[in-house]
């Protein structure tokens, strides 16, 4: 049997292979959702934070580092929005970039830019719509398809700043559905580009005086107050019912199983993946049964009962809605009730 080679054989083949340039991007974000576009002495256009990977860093590593040198700013580079593959340019060589996202940015940290290190000569904040337009065609193509991987909360697959077929994030609506109908599309990638939706179960108790449980988030907009419930646990396999029931225990630490359900709620925002609601009568709770409530602090900061004319100043339009929809389900005995955005 041969003998395997060393170790420093090894690296030596790899070191001799020809082998793409990596790079990472980040697309930075203030508070305000605006994106940091870089000027720099070096390069001929406007740009997005980053460069090419060295050494033995990681992608993220890279990123990290160019932050720093750049901006002056040491801040954790996030999830992986998009990965782009560019053929052989000028220098010969092929090149993968990374494409992360980076914040948003406290205030401190964006109040402190521009940087005037000698590296970035200058720093801007746009709108993401004025960042494609200022950037070059292939920078502008990645931070469209990083953005639309970010707000559907997936991953975009680009060659040359093209999203490709079956695609999670990226690929236009049209020429998903011109590849859908020419059937060029296969098991795996159909699935893949196919729209996705975000689903929660939330239960709708009163006291029995008739007025509303609500709960206040301890994350997100705390100032938002909410029906008991959350996410359905689709991957595992959880149905709506068991994860309304779930959702109370784990909030409220009572175990109580759902009444009928009153409507199924359907919301949609351009470019947002949609958000399906199920919502369950809890029923009415004696004082007693308040009175065992345990919030989770994790979750949730407190919790409070509410007449229904108090609603428009503590949850949103779209919840408010809900809810009155719901009631009025429950007195009548309709439904379920088919909602969007809370209207039927």
């Amino acid at each position: 049997m041969p003998d395997r080679p060393s170790p420093d054989a090894v690296r030596a083949d790899h070191a001799d292979r020809p082998a793409p340039l990596v790079a990472a991007t980040g697309i930075v974000l203030d508070a305000r959702g605006r994106i940091l576009v870089l000027t720099t002495s070096y390069r001929t256009g406007p740009e997005l934070p980053g460069g090419t990977v060295e050494d033995t860093e990681t992608a993220e590593q890279g990123l990290a580092r160019e932050l720093r040198e750049e901006l002056g700013v040491a801040a954790a580079v996030g999830r992986l929005l998009a990965v782009d593959s560019r053929p052989p340019g000028p220098l010969g060589r092929s090149l993968i970039v990374h494409v992360h996202l980076v914040g948003p940015l406290s205030p401190q940290q964006a109040a402190a830019l521009p940087v005037t290190d000698g590296d970035s000569t200058a720093a801007r904040w746009l709108r993401p719509e004025e960042a494609c337009a200022v950037l070059p065609a292939p920078v502008a193509a990645r931070l469209r398809a990083g953005l639309a991987a970010l707000h559907t909360g997936s991953f975009a697959h680009l060659v040359d700043g093209v999203p490709q077929p079956g695609s999670p994030a990226g690929l236009d609506p049209a020429r998903r559905a011109a590849l859908e109908h020419a059937g060029a599309l296969d098991a795996a990638s159909h699935r893949a580009s196919r729209p996705k939706a975000l689903t929660a179960a939330s239960v709708l108790f009163t006291s029995a005086d008739g007025r509303i449980l609500l709960v206040q988030p301890a994350y997100g907009r705390t100032d938002r107050w909410n029906l008991p419930g959350g996410g359905i646990d689709s991957d595992l396999g959880e149905i709506p019912r068991a994860a309304a029931r779930r959702e109370v225990l784990e909030e409220l630490g009572l175990d109580l199983a759902p009444g009928r359900l009153l409507a199924v709620n359907w919301s949609h925002k351009p470019g947002r993946p949609a958000r399906i609601r199920f919502l369950y009568d809890g029923g009415v709770l004696d004082a007693p049964t308040l009175a065992r409530i345990r919030l989770d602090p994790t979750e949730l900061l407190q919790w409070r009962t509410v007449p229904p004319e108090e609603l428009p100043v503590l949850v949103k339009g779209a919840l408010r809605r809900q809810i009155t929809a719901c009631l009025g389900a429950r007195e009548s005995g309709a439904g379920p009730l088919e909602l969007h955005a809370g209207r039927p």
